[in-house]
């Protein structure tokens, strides 16, 4: 019996979802509303080479998921990254670039080579960082201190971060203290 409607998967109808093709100036203009250039610092008492702490660079976007479309095209835009949601509950979706090779060698040229203009102080303090932490200065007392005074200056003045700076720093310098005593 021959019919014509194809029954193999290759040929039938799919929902398409239309593909997104990106203008590297509609990426800043969306970066520049929508986007974030963060360092968290978290307490990881298993990160022994960083005083106790951990530091963590982002590069992310965040779309309602009925938006999904848009962070794909972001990611495709890019070719790196992940999209996930925001939160358990959340219908918010959060496009994120979090491997340091990818924020360096992707993400902050282009933002270099096509400047923000509302987060582009952020951008810069955020690209300063990225190249610090992988020429490994967040490794020294030192160069941990500018980092974490440079990112508190960030994203207005890290109002929504946990712990304070002070305490940041104190407990970096206590760790040194206990681990090479006078």
């Amino acid at each position: 019996m021959s019919s014509d409607n194809p029954t193999s998967g290759d040929n039938q109808q799919e929902t398409l979802v239309p593909r997104l093709e990106l203008d590297p100036m509609w990426v800043v203009g969306f970066v520049d509303g929508e986007g974030c250039f963060s360092v968290s610092i978290h307490r990881n008492p298993h990160v022994r080479r960083t005083f106790g702490w951990q530091i963590q660079a982002a590069f992310q976007v965040y779309q309602h998921e009925r938006h999904r479309v848009t962070l794909e095209a972001m990611a495709q835009f890019f070719r790196l990254g992940r999209i996930r949601p925001k939160g358990p509950a959340s219908r918010v979706l959060t496009y994120s670039v979090w491997a340091a090779s990818d924020l360096e060698e992707v993400i902050v040229p282009f933002f270099e080579q096509y400047p923000l203009v509302v987060k582009h102080d952020d951008f810069c303090k955020f690209a300063w960082i990225v190249r610090s932490m992988r020429q490994k200065e967040h490794l020294t007392t030192d160069g941990f201190e500018r980092i974490a005074r440079l990112a508190f200056s960030m994203n207005d003045q890290g109002k929504q971060r946990a712990r304070s700076l002070d305490e940041v720093l104190a407990g970096s310098s206590e760790t040194v203290r206990r681990a090479h005593p006078l």
